[in-house]
């Protein structure tokens, strides 16, 4: 069993290094970490008064996995759920915040537990969330993350800026896919067609 440190610098790994893509509503990161996390967190690496983009490329790959691990892993209360579930989420709420967590509401709801989608990680959700797993401990992981793969697929669908994430240059699964399927059994991966088929309106 990894520990939650092995898992964040997992993440920081798959984040990779500093970009500022204009088509990223999260604007310039580094290590997985937006300057926008930077300014909530009044993290002013260089002292100047001002938090910008030098700042984000100030930041260390250490102090990245303590940001993951204090506020998307430890406040959100990921550690509350059952332990299998806490990779795939951890890596989702470092990329979508709340999002992962509703996403989680939504599949716990379509399997007979209903909870409130709110975002929060509070004693309905965690009840849910365990009374899911003890019903179907073999694929709720896998179930979370072909939702999370659909979540990516549905941003795509409505913003064509988005597409490259989902989409590589040479026409296969981009990053967001493979970063869901990391989290989802190989046989349940989308094969290739699979995946031209489920992206071919997009042209």
């Amino acid at each position: 069993m990894k520990t939650v440190r092995q898992i964040a610098e997992e993440i920081v790994h798959r984040e990779g290094g500093f970009v500022n893509d204009p088509d990223d509503p999260g604007g310039a990161t580094n290590f997985g970490v937006t300057i926008h996390t930077m300014r909530r967190l009044k993290l002013d690496l260089n002292g100047d008064g001002t938090i910008n983009v030098a700042d984000v490329r100030n930041l260390t790959r250490a102090k990245a996995v303590d940001i993951f691990i204090k506020h998307y892993f430890e406040a959100p209360r990921i550690a509350s759920l059952p332990t299998p579930l806490q990779p795939t989420v951890f890596d989702m709420y470092v990329n979508a915040g709340s999002n992962a967590v509703k996403i989680l509401q939504r599949l716990l709801d379509q399997m007979g537990f209903p909870t409130v989608v709110d975002g929060a990680l509070g004693p309905k959700t965690l009840g849910a969330a365990l009374a899911a797993f003890k019903a179907a401990p073999d694929h709720i992981v896998d179930a979370y993350g072909i939702a999370r793969r659909n979540y990516y697929f549905r941003l795509a669908d409505g913003r064509a800026a988005s597409r490259k994430y989902a989409r590589s240059r040479a026409g296969g699964k981009g990053g967001w896919i493979h970063r869901a399927e990391e989290f989802i059994a190989p046989k349940y991966h989308l094969t290739s067609s699979q995946f031209k088929e489920r992206i071919a309106k997009w042209g």
